[in-house]
């Protein structure tokens, strides 16, 4: 049930990534019409001993050391470097020296990621980008995508050369509450109501998160932020429903100590992508535009006053998730569960020896309770973990709805009313009940409360 409960919900820590492969491109190759660009490949060497690679992307025929810019990947485990060509052949052309690195693969999974080790990564690679003999060491940044606004932050705040950061879809809260906002954009466009709305975007998540198998779920960005005195340009698409574009601007701009530079694209989504990364092969118009001109007036001594475009409409605000009472924690829940299928199973069993040695099998009120818990009990776990586990970075199908409810859960709350009303029946029999019965109704009453608070009882 931990291990469950926790891989389902980490399996949406990747709905807030923005991350598609684009095709690998040749040395030296011209870049979609425009003029020719050099490229280089290049290596580093992490903390703890693993080879990663990258793509250095350059102006052809550009005399003198230029700004230098390390992009930082946003979630995904062993992300290679083409996956943000297209960003670093954008922003070449602008008159930058970009080193598109390989993301490692070791340590990092969808139980498992340290913020902290991902920076460090960052370094490395910035340490090879700002000894490149094209780079002005005194210019050089860091640019950081969703999952990289989090991780960015933090490499520039352990060394002073980083000289500036970019954020696209960088997120100003939590990673727990983040993911939950997320999820509930989702189910929203999806027409989901109900209560399997709030199973899955709070009590899911918050199990999960309890399990300890939600990878830094409670990181808090804002104390990295109020040290970072670099300036700071931070943009967002206005549609993203992946991070919350508004409070996540209003946190950097009331965080951060320095110049920053808030900017949003209308009508465009969380990476800045024109039709979304896997359905477009060019950036929101503008956006390369936009990095380039404030990385010249950056490094050419030109720091702009902070400044903020007006906030999008943000549809729905996010909302933090407590952490779980002691009866929510996952080791209750689990001890429920277990003691749910024994209650139910014992009174077939029992019935079932009864009938053999030439006695009744039972009532039908009790053979139903039986039958509904039996049934309804591990399906709401199947239900919750494949409902979960069907969203991903463009929201969640679960196919036809009946008044805003999945078929498969109705099915789970027709069978869920079946053992309350059954319940109930037997329930009357109690003082001339036997001791399987007993064992039965006790475990119905048992189911009422965890039902509840699972929505299965609820509209």
């Amino acid at each position: 049930m931990k291990i469950a409960l926790g891989a389902a919900s980490l399996a949406l820590a990747l709905g807030a990534v923005a991350a598609t492969a684009a095709p690998a491109a040749a040395a030296g190759t011209k870049s979609a019409g425009t003029s020719e660009l050099k490229t280089a490949d290049v290596s580093f060497r992490t903390s703890d001993g693993q080879t990663l690679g990258g793509r250095i992307f350059e102006p052809a025929n550009t005399a003198g050391r230029l700004p230098g810019l390390l992009l930082v990947h946003g979630s995904g485990q062993g992300n290679k470097w083409s996956e943000l060509q297209k960003e670093a052949e954008e922003f070449a052309k602008q008159g930058m020296v970009v080193l598109a690195p390989d993301k490692r693969s070791v340590g990092y999974s969808k139980m498992k990621r340290d913020y902290s080790q991902l920076a460090d990564d960052a370094l490395k690679a910035f340490a090879v980008l700002r000894n490149r003999p094209e780079v002005d060491p005194a210019k050089t940044g860091i640019w950081g995508l969703s999952e990289g606004g989090w991780v960015a932050p933090i490499a520039v705040t352990r060394n002073s050369d980083i000289k500036f950061m970019i954020t696209v879809g960088g997120p100003g809260l939590e990673p727990l509450r983040t993911q939950a906002w997320n999820m509930a954009n989702k189910v929203d466009r999806a027409g989901i109501e109900g209560s399997v709305r709030t199973l899955l975007n709070k009590t899911f998540y918050r199990v999960g998160s309890d399990a300890g198998m939600f990878p830094e779920a409670h990181y808090d960005p804002v104390p990295t932020l109020k040290k970072i005195h670099q300036p700071v340009l931070a943009l967002w698409g206005a549609e993203d429903n992946q991070v919350p574009p508004a409070e996540s601007a209003e946190l950097f701009s009331k965080t951060l100590p320095g110049s920053v530079t808030i900017k949003f694209f209308p009508h465009a989504p969380h990476a800045l992508w024109a039709d979304g990364r896997e359905a477009a092969d060019e950036l929101v118009p503008g956006y390369a535009e936009t990095v380039g001109s404030w990385v010249r007036d950056v490094t050419g001594g030109h720091v702009p006053a902070s400044s903020a475009d007006p906030l999008p409409a943000q549809p729905t605000r996010s909302v933090p998730l407590p952490e779980s009472a002691w009866w929510e924690g996952w080791q209750a829940q689990l001890i429920v569960l277990v003691l749910l299928l024994v209650a139910f199973a014992t009174y077939p069993v029992a019935a079932l020896v009864r009938r053999r040695r030439g006695g009744t099998g039972g009532s039908w009120p009790a053979r139903i309770l039986a039958a509904s818990g039996l049934i309804g009990v591990p399906l709401s776990v199947y239900a919750a973990v494949s409902m979960i586990s069907s969203a991903n970075g463009h929201g969640i199908d679960l196919g036809p709805l009946i008044v805003g409810r999945p078929i498969l859960w109705l099915v789970v709350q027709l069978l869920a009313f079946t053992t309350l009303i059954s319940t109930a029946v037997t329930a009357t029999r109690w003082r001339t009940a036997a001791l399987r019965e007993r064992m039965l109704i006790a475990g119905g009453l048992l189911f009422i409360p965890w039902a509840l608070y699972w929505g299965q009882l609820l509209p």
